[in-house]
């Protein structure tokens, strides 16, 4: 029981991964001029600066009552810290999938 158990975590794991990186390319078409930044934003050596601007916005997200700060800071701040953190790709991915839905259906009222 617990080596399907363990066999079955990487492969959820990989799926996440994958489902997570086909939401960024899915952002990319929906807005072509964000093709750059995300592509930049998803490069391996830039850990070191996504990590502490995913936190900064995350805290910054908690300032809401100032005029720069507000509550967009923090899906931005978490869709940052999830390209390091895999933890984070499948609800990441779960929220940007249940946006992208309610985006076409608001469109399609509209």
């Amino acid at each position: 029981m617990c080596d399907r158990m363990m066999a079955t975590d990487p492969d959820k794991r990989a799926r996440a991964t994958r489902r997570f990186e086909r939401q960024f390319d899915a952002m990319e078409r929906m807005i072509p001029a964000l093709r750059r930044p995300l592509t930049a934003i998803r490069a391996r050596g830039w850990w070191i600066v996504r990590v502490p601007v995913a936190i900064i916005f995350i805290l910054g997200s908690f300032l809401a009552v100032l005029p720069v700060f507000g509550v967009w800071m923090l899906p931005i701040g978490l869709l940052l810290l999830a390209v390091d953190l895999e933890v984070l790709r499948g609800p990441i991915s779960d929220l940007i999938v249940r946006a992208r839905r309610r985006l076409a259906t608001w469109r399609r009222r509209g």
